[in-house]
């Protein structure tokens, strides 16, 4: 199963980027091989507006079936969950940490957006 984890850097040491639709990418777990990608988020770090609505897309893109991020807007959390992509919420730590917790079923699947529109 491949994992979306949005980063502020590229490796599983870095921190977890708490926005989702502006975050400056994602690492791309694959729990079954282990191997990890990254994929540059920065055509929506400055983006007017749809930003999480495009990211959504580029993690769809990716094959990932779940997303692990700080938080999530409604439009964004509209184009996961038609995506077939579940969400998963953080509250700061590196990438190895969400990881870890997640493949030990720690992490609770978000049954809606945490934050309001463009916050």
């Amino acid at each position: 199963m491949k994992i979306a984890i949005s980063c502020q850097g590229n490796d599983l040491n870095c921190e977890v980027d708490p926005r989702f639709g502006r975050a400056k990418g994602f690492l791309i777990c694959d729990t079954e091989t282990d191997e990890f990608q990254f994929v540059d988020n920065n055509q929506n770090l400055n983006a007017a507006q749809g930003a999480g609505i495009q990211s959504a897309q580029n993690v769809a893109a990716t094959g990932a079936k779940a997303i692990i991020t700080g938080h999530v807007g409604p439009k964004a959390f509209t184009a996961l969950e038609k995506g077939r992509i579940a969400v998963h919420l953080v509250s700061g730590g590196t990438v190895a940490d969400a990881l870890a917790a997640f493949r030990a079923g720690k992490l609770e699947t978000a049954s809606e957006a945490d934050k309001p529109g463009h916050w």
